[in-house]
């Protein structure tokens, strides 16, 4: 409450200052704060009118019932503490719009409860409440992409500069809350996001935008929580992520699925993702899919990541990466889609307890590897528990699958599967297991240039081998820990296999390298 007061007193002195009335409080435009009443009219009149030179448009305490509002340049929309912006229950409400920027699904969403496009210098802000009423809008029957269809977001701001979101909560929407596409200088902070009350229910979906920060920011979601995506062939890029508390049933930190223009330059820190507090679920797990998600299948460029300072509790997978090829056009005139690529992704000081048996993956397709990727400092608790000495099942390429980090099942390898790949960079790692796992800790296929430094296997970790290379090249073994004794420690196949180093670990095997037939004697380097 005494924010809210503060801030209206330093618009009211900035007022007097310059000799403008710059505060439109909906009341004097006849808006009715009973929670029944459409204000949608009157709130637009104060929008507009405060759009002329540009100000504050105040939402007292009290309940307002709306359709679909437009955010207009140079206007803030200041909820007051106790105010609560509600979204209608009438899909008539919520007029279509059709954005000029094409993306993939611009002939399926075209509706919103706030909508901006090609406007700058635009601003929630707040300690009230947005309430999209999402649970009032049900297309389960449908098929897709019509069951996205009558479906509003709660915002969804289009080719917009100078955007800033601050302070509110906001629950209940129909579709994603958030959508910001192709917007450039966006700012969003403190906000607080509760949204589990219909299908696709993410958090946040930053999309082709260029210049964003989010900070210090709170949400619960059943889809994914924080959503990067590239729905067109512009990029996201130049993106700082930090001091953020997710929860998602799905994917709490994700770049994808859509990757049409790509990714680039974006820096996430200081985060931790905790179970849902809902625990039943549309989609995904009650404790969330995974921790972190980059996810490259519908061409597009992933270059320069960087996550550091990451808790991760609960979730089945906590880390993934995937460069595949299910090349989804986001225009019917596009043609063939190219793969992707993926590279320059560096993952620091990760701490992840309670993941399941599945183990991460990192794995590109044949021809497409993933590139220069570096992790440090990882450690990661696994539930474990599968027993599986022998006949290790082929993993499938499944390369035009949805890239979802329980897609190939079951892995052959206790913590981490690589595949297709080239400069990795492991250094640092902790592994550890609940029960009793038998399966290699690490299975690395395709892979060239792989440093594997300083890497701790806890008790629980007993397969007959624990490290698996087949057909990888220029490969550093070395400073491993392994705390129980293990009848191998490396077994090589593969007869593109070479240059193979294996040093300076600690740990009691019978045999330290076992090398198949198809293996060259000159690959192995003493």
């Amino acid at each position: 409450m005494r924010k809210s007061v503060l801030f209206i007193f330093f618009v009211l002195i900035s007022t007097f200052i310059h000799g403008k009335n710059r505060i439109y409080n909906i009341l004097n435009f006849g808006a009715i704060n009973d929670g029944q009443t459409i204000n949608t009219l009157a709130i637009q009149n104060a929008i507009d009118s405060c759009s002329i030179k540009g100000g504050t448009v105040i939402f007292p305490a009290g309940d307002f019932l709306t359709g679909t509002l437009y955010l207009k340049s140079n206007v803030t929309i200041h909820l007051s503490e106790n105010a609560k912006l509600i979204g209608s229950t009438n899909i008539k409400d919520y007029p279509h719009n059709s954005p000029e920027y094409k993306f993939y699904g611009d002939t399926w969403v075209k509706q919103s409860l706030i909508y901006a496009e090609k406007q700058e210098n635009i601003a929630i802000s707040g300690n009230g409440t947005i309430d999209g009423q999402g649970w009032a809008f049900k297309n389960s029957i449908r098929k897709k992409p019509d069951r996205y269809m009558n479906r509003p977001y709660v915002l969804w701001f289009v080719e917009c500069t100078n955007v800033k979101v601050e302070d509110i909560f906001m629950t209940n929407s129909a579709m994603w809350m958030q959508h910001y596409l192709a917007c450039n200088k966006v700012r969003i902070s403190g906000i607080r996001v509760f949204n589990h009350c219909n299908k696709n229910n993410d958090m946040i979906d930053i999309d082709g935008c260029k210049d964003v920060i989010i900070s210090d920011c709170i949400g619960d979601t059943d889809d994914d929580a924080l959503t990067i995506k590239s729905t067109s062939n512009r990029k996201s890029e130049n993106i700082i992520v930090n001091n953020c508390i997710l929860s998602s049933h799905c994917n709490a930190i994700k770049c994808g699925t859509e990757s049409s223009g790509g990714f680039k330059n974006i820096v996430i820190s200081n985060c931790i993702v905790r179970p849902s507090e809902q625990r039943t679920v549309i989609y995904g797990t009650p404790n969330g899919i995974s921790g972190i998600t980059l996810g490259m299948v519908d061409g597009g460029i992933l270059d320069g990541i960087n996550i550091n300072n990451i808790i991760i509790e609960g979730v089945t997978v906590p880390l993934y990466m995937r460069l595949g090829n299910r090349a989804r056009a986001y225009r019917t005139d596009q043609g063939v889609i190219p793969v992707g690529s993926f590279k320059n992704v560096q993952i620091n000081n990760i701490y992840a307890t309670g993941a399941d048996s599945i183990s991460c993956s990192f794995t590109g397709i044949p021809g497409h590897p993933i590139e220069n990727i570096s992790l440090s400092n990882i450690q990661i608790s696994f539930k474990g528990g599968i027993e599986m000495n022998e006949n290790l099942p082929d993993v499938p390429e499944l390369e035009t699958h949805y890239p979802e980090s329980t897609m190939f099942g079951i892995l052959p390898a206790s913590a981490l599967f690589i595949r297709h790949a080239k400069n990795i960079n492991l250094n640092q790692i902790q592994f550890s297991f609940d029960k009793t796992d038998t399966r290699p800790a690490l299975i690395c296929e395709d892979v060239k240039n792989l440093r594997l430094q300083n890497i701790s296997l806890g008790i629980n970790s007993k397969p007959k081998y624990m490290l698996g290379l087949k057909n990888c090249s220029s490969v550093s073994v070395s400073g491993w820990k392994i705390d129980s004794p293990i009848e191998t420690f490396v077994k090589v196949n593969g007869g593109k296999s070479n240059d193979i180093m294996v040093y300076n670990n600690n740990g009691i095997f019978s045999k330290k390298i076992q090398v198949g037939n198809d293996v060259a004697k000159s690959a192995i380097i003493e």
